[in-house]
């Protein structure tokens, strides 16, 4: 039998932020009948009023296609950008030609390509928001890119942060290369950012000579105060933007984009976008985007459905003000938490650590779980802040859900 020393594999294997989300998904499984507000799911019922048969046939026709035409290999770049740059100019404001735009097998592949394609040198830097989405820590972790985290501010990150955490980059003999955040309704934490902060992290931005990455899976809940995109307000093509269809369509067709119409400058002089090097490295990781999950997606658009789902936005907007309420009627006086605009999460601070070992106990004692928020440090983790995530529960079992963490937390004081 072959034995293999964890010391001669890739250091990232042991990185434990590698097995964060699988935690979730496995202590899911094994208390089904315990409330979870632990993964950021959509709301399943939604998924039932997806007509697959119809989707594919819509898109057929509008190509003008016949079906094996989906059981091929496709372009490395996509099949659906002209579409999904359709949408982006009408719901987003972002106005990119579909030569720019690389459709990925979900957002996490645009953000690996991405980041293999800029991070060029070891003395490369990410910047990222701390606390945030372990899926970045993870990429990092796999690609051995180093992360930085520049402290999360009350609406989100603030320039003169960013300024600072380059500096201290630079005088350690690296360069910034980018900084990765979420503007709208961050994960972990919900944070927004305010207009004024878009444009004057663009501002630094550009100061710095830095790339911005910017993921926006939430910002589709927002209402009626929706803000810019950073994309729509970037007039130097200082942002990258990363797009998924999870959240509004169907998170098992795994379609991603990345928006990259930056110039790529060769040593011959010609230019390029930098999409044409995103699609390069796609190539040599996933060959194509699955055109069957593609021709899904493309139909749903073709019918109007909108990457901002009025209904579904009204949705998580309804539950999170229901978390919100029966929060703020329930959590004991000492205990901090943050109730934020919109998106699908809401942020604890319990007066003791609730990590994944207490996270089995909440469940199996309590019928509730949630998600300890360690993992989603750069820095010095925070072991007594946890996530709830409202996005895939019905206002009743919120209701009960919250009750049963409440008491949890009372008999844990």
């Amino acid at each position: 039998m072959t034995v293999l020393k964890v010391d001669d594999l890739h250091p990232s294997v042991s990185d434990p932020v590698l097995t964060a989300m699988n935690f979730l998904n496995e202590i899911t499984t094994r208390f089904p009948d315990a409330i979870s507000f632990a993964p950021g799911a959509p709301y399943a019922p939604f998924l039932t009023d997806v007509d697959v048969a119809a989707c594919l046939q819509r898109y057929l026709d509008h190509r003008g296609v016949p079906v094996a035409t989906l059981l091929r290999y496709g372009p490395a770049a996509g099949e659906i950008n002209d579409l999904i740059a359709g949408a982006l100019a009408a719901e987003e404001g972002i106005q990119v030609p579909p030569e720019a735009i690389v459709v990925t097998v979900g957002c996490q592949e645009a953000l690996f390509v991405t980041l293999r394609a800029i991070m060029a040198a070891p003395t490369d830097v990410l910047l990222a928001v701390d606390p945030c989405y372990v899926g970045l820590a993870g990429a990092a972790s796999v690609l051995g890119i180093d992360v930085v985290g520049v402290p999360e501010a009350e609406d989100g990150v603030e320039a003169t942060d960013v300024a600072a955490a380059c500096a201290a980059v630079r005088r350690s003999g690296r360069r910034p290369r980018a900084l990765y955040l979420v503007p709208d309704f961050a994960n972990p934490s919900g944070s927004r950012l305010s207009l004024a902060a878009r444009h004057r992290l663009l501002a630094v931005a550009e100061q710095e000579d830095l790339l911005l990455l910017e993921d926006n899976p939430y910002g589709f809940t927002s209402g009626d105060d929706a803000l810019p995109v950073l994309k729509a307000l970037d007039t130097r093509q200082r942002v990258v933007y990363l797009g998924t269809m999870s959240k509004v369509c169907a998170p098992g067709v795994r379609v991603g984009y990345a928006v990259a119409d930056q110039r790529v400058l060769t040593a011959s002089g010609s230019v390029g976008l930098l999409a044409d090097r995103l699609t390069g490295i796609k190539s040599m990781i996933t060959v194509n985007t699955s055109p069957v999950a593609q021709a899904i997606v493309g139909g749903m658009l073709l019918a109007g459905e909108a990457l901002r789902s009025r209904e579904q936005a009204a949705h998580y907007r309804a539950n999170l003000a229901v978390l919100v309420a029966e929060l703020a009627g329930n959590l004991p006086a000492d205990v901090s938490w943050r109730a934020p605009d919109g998106g699908f999460f809401v942020t604890i601070r319990l007066p003791f650590p609730a990590g994944q070992e207490l996270v089995e106990v909440c469940a199996r004692e309590y019928g509730v779980l949630y998600t300890p928020m360690g993992n989603f440090y750069l820095a010095a983790p925070d072991d007594n802040r946890i996530r709830l995530s409202c996005s895939n529960l019905t206002a009743p079992e919120i209701v009960t859900g919250v009750d049963r963490l409440c008491q949890f937390i009372r008999d844990r004081r």
